[in-house]
C-alpha cells in the first residue's frame, strides 16, 4: 500500500502478553502478521518465558515494533508496560493462546471511521478446541454500563474481539494491576462510563480452549473476581447475586461430598488418599499465583 494509503489508516497497536505459552503464540503472532494491515504496530510483551517462547518471538522479530522478555507482576502489568511502548490512536491486546481471524483489523479500522465518537469497536468471536473445531461463535450484544453489571449472566462479546482509542484507554488508566482475572471487564465498565461501544457482527478472533487457561483452569476465581469487579463499579446487586450462585454451588458439592465422607471407610483411606494425590500440593497448585518472578 502507498504512503498515502497507509497514512489514511488509523494506526492499530496491539499487544500480546505472554508466559510459557511457546504451544500456542506463533500461531498467534502469524494471526496479526498475515492482516497484511499496512499501518499496524505489534508488541510482545514476554514475562521471561522458560520454554521455547522467546526462540518463537526472535523469528519474527524483524516485523515488530517492540519486544522485551524480563519477569512481570503479571497479565495486566504486562499489558499496561505493552501499550506504553505504543502510538497509535486505536489499541487491542491478544493473549497469546488467542488468534486474530483473516480480515478483522480492516473491519475494526472500518468501525472506527464510521464511529467517530465511540470508544470501543466490537466485533464476534469464536472459542475453539486445539484442533480448530469451533465451539462457540458469539456476536457481540448491546453494550452499556447498566448492562455490563450483567457480564457473567449475558457475557457480552470476547475480550480480543475488542479495541477501544487512546483516549478511552488514557480517561481509563489503562488496566488495574490489582485485578489478574477480570481485568478486561474491569477497562470496559471503565470505558462505558464515558463512551459507546460501536458493534459488527462480523467474526474478529478466536480463542483457544485448553486446560492451561487462566479462565478454565481458575473457573471460580474468575468469576468472583468479575463479580468483585462489577459490585466495585456500582453493580452490587448483580455482583452479589453471581456470588450467591457460586456459594450455592459450592454447598450442594459439599453435600454430595459429605455422603462419601462419612462412610467409615473413607476416614480410614483418608491419609492413605491424601498421600497418594499430593493434597496439600494440589491445594497450593490451585491458588493463582499471578506474578511471573
Amino acid at each position: 500500500m502507498n504512503s498515502k494509503g497507509t497514512c489514511q489508516l488509523p494506526r492499530i497497536s496491539i499487544v500480546t502478553p505472554s508466559y510459557n505459552q511457546g504451544a500456542y503464540l506463533e500461531q498467534t503472532i502469524i494471526s496479526v502478521l498475515q492482516q497484511g494491515y499496512a499501518n499496524l504496530e505489534y508488541i510482545i510483551i514476554d514475562g521471561g518465558s522458560t520454554d521455547n517462547s522467546v526462540e518463537i518471538i526472535k523469528r519474527y522479530e524483524g516485523h515488530l515494533s517492540y519486544w522485551v522478555s524480563e519477569p512481570d507482576n503479571g497479565q495486566s502489568s504486562a499489558i499496561n508496560k505493552g501499550f506504553s511502548k505504543a502510538t497509535g490512536g486505536l489499541l487491542g491486546w491478544l493473549n497469546s493462546d488467542d488468534y486474530l481471524l483473516p480480515g478483522a483489523l480492516a473491519t475494526i479500522a472500518a468501525m472506527y471511521r464510521e464511529n467517530p465518537t465511540a470508544g470501543a469497536f466490537v466485533g464476534g468471536g469464536e472459542y475453539v478446541d486445539v484442533k480448530g473445531k469451533v465451539l462457540l461463535s458469539k456476536e457481540p450484544a448491546e453494550v452499556t454500563l447498566e448492562s455490563l453489571y450483567d457480564w457473567l449472566d449475558i457475557f457480552h462479546f470476547m475480550q480480543p474481539s475488542c479495541f477501544f482509542t487512546r483516549e478511552a484507554w488514557e480517561r481509563a488508566g489503562g488496566l488495574d494491576e490489582s485485578v489478574h482475572v477480570a481485568m478486561d471487564v474491569d477497562l470496559w465498565l471503565k470505558i462505558a462510563r464515558h463512551y459507546s461501544f460501536a458493534r459488527s457482527p462480523v467474526m474478529i478472533s478466536r480463542s483457544l480452549v485448553h486446560s492451561g487457561a487462566k479462565t478454565t483452569s481458575h473457573r471460580y476465581f474468575s468469576e468472583i473476581d468479575t463479580a468483585f469487579v462489577i459490585m466495585r463499579h456500582g453493580g452490587e446487586k448483580q455482583g452479589r447475586r453471581a456470588i450467591e450462585k457460586i456459594a450455592a454451588k459450592l454447598e450442594c458439592y459439599e453435600r454430595w461430598l459429605s455422603i462419601v465422607t462419612a462412610n467409615p471407610l473413607f476416614e480410614y483411606l483418608l491419609p492413605f488418599l491424601k498421600r497418594l494425590v499430593g493434597y496439600e500440593r494440589q491445594l497450593r497448585s490451585r491458588y493463582p499465583g499471578w506474578e511471573n518472578k
